[in-house]
């Protein structure tokens, strides 16, 4: 055997055997790392109080998945003021009343939610290298006529059992103490639901720009009373409000009209944060329009600031994670620099 022979096998060897440790550790290892991503966002008026928002996404979650389930219930330790959900809590039904119980501590606190496709669609085996098609959808994905095959219903009245505003094309609210948040929310950008709601008027009097938020946001001093509505009006909001859009995916057209309707910070999910990640180079997809260099965490659209969960799991048919350890989001909103 010749030299340069024996290289190429030992090349080749060493490449299977680094396929099999990257497979290991992403599907056994990695995917159960939880953690939590904090950053802090200099939003409010001088001198407010700061007010902690924990934004979780993307659980897909199995009922006996108890790692997971030891993380969600771990949540409630950071006293979150005020709880997004972007969606695709759910990979079947018997998931409901499990995650219920989980983060039953969660939904007593102010929040709200969107749904994403697999909280209506189970999931399927499907092929990952459509991933990196112009548009990933399978046909007929987006169907008007494709009813849900997961009871929806039962999870809606689950995450709004105790307060939680249902954001899906719609507009809600919810008071703090000292804060009055503003939500507009749409239902899943990837199944082509999304239907943004009108307002009644478009004066901007957020927080960004000087509302006064006066008054201590503690976690023993929230309020589990939230409100939806088809349409609300907007012109002269109170002092001290905050302005939030909510969606699942985060398609451009979607942001755009965020930015439009004059939100002060926008939540999404449905991404994984590419959900295989290379180091130095970053997620290699998004499963939407959205740019791979926000695929995952704190950035801004058009100035407005986004955060893209990285999110708490992967469908069962590929759960898996690379370079990229699951996660739930800690956004500290903090006063402005005088």
């Amino acid at each position: 055997m010749t030299r340069a022979r024996t290289a190429a096998i030992a090349v080749a060897g060493g490449g299977v055997l680094a396929a099999a440790a990257a497979h290991v550790w992403s599907r056994h290892i990695e995917i159960d790392r939880f953690t939590v991503r904090e950053h802090e966002l200099r939003i409010l008026r001088p001198g407010a109080r700061p007010v902690r928002i924990l934004h979780i996404s993307d659980a897909h979650l199995v009922p006996d998945q108890q790692r997971k389930l030891s993380f969600l219930r771990h949540l409630e330790t950071l006293k979150p003021h005020l709880v997004i959900d972007t969606g695709d809590n759910i990979a079947s039904a018997a998931s409901i009343p499990v995650l219920a119980d989980a983060i039953d501590p969660l939904l007593r606190r102010p929040g709200a939610f969107v749904m994403g496709s697999n909280d209506m669609y189970a999931p399927h085996p499907k092929n990952p290298l459509r991933y990196f098609l112009s548009d990933p959808r399978p046909q007929g994905f987006t169907g008007p006529d494709r009813e849900p095959d997961l009871p929806v219903g039962a999870l809606r009245s689950a995450l709004s059992a105790h307060g939680w505003v249902d954001l899906t094309n719609t507009r809600g609210s919810l008071a703090l103490t000292g804060l009055q948040v503003d939500l507009v929310g749409v239902d899943d950008p990837h199944l082509e639901r999304d239907e943004f709601p009108a307002r009644a008027a478009s004066t901007r009097e957020g927080v960004a720009s000087g509302g006064a938020a006066s008054g201590e946001v503690a976690a023993d001093e929230v309020s589990p009373s939230g409100t939806a509505t088809d349409e609300v009006a907007t012109e002269g909001a109170a002092p001290g409000s905050l302005r939030i859009g909510v969606a699942h995916a985060p398609y451009q057209r979607v942001l755009d009209a965020f930015v439009e309707d004059g939100v002060d910070l926008i939540f999404a999910g449905h991404t994984h944060g590419g959900q295989l990640r290379v180091p130095g180079f970053g997620a290699l997809v998004t499963n939407c329009d959205l740019p791979r260099r926000q695929a995952r965490g704190l950035s801004t659209w058009r100035g407005v600031p986004l955060n893209v969960s990285g999110g708490l799991g992967a469908s069962p048919y590929s759960n898996f994670r690379f370079a990229n350890p699951p996660e739930a989001t800690l956004l500290t909103l903090r006063s402005r620099l005088p």
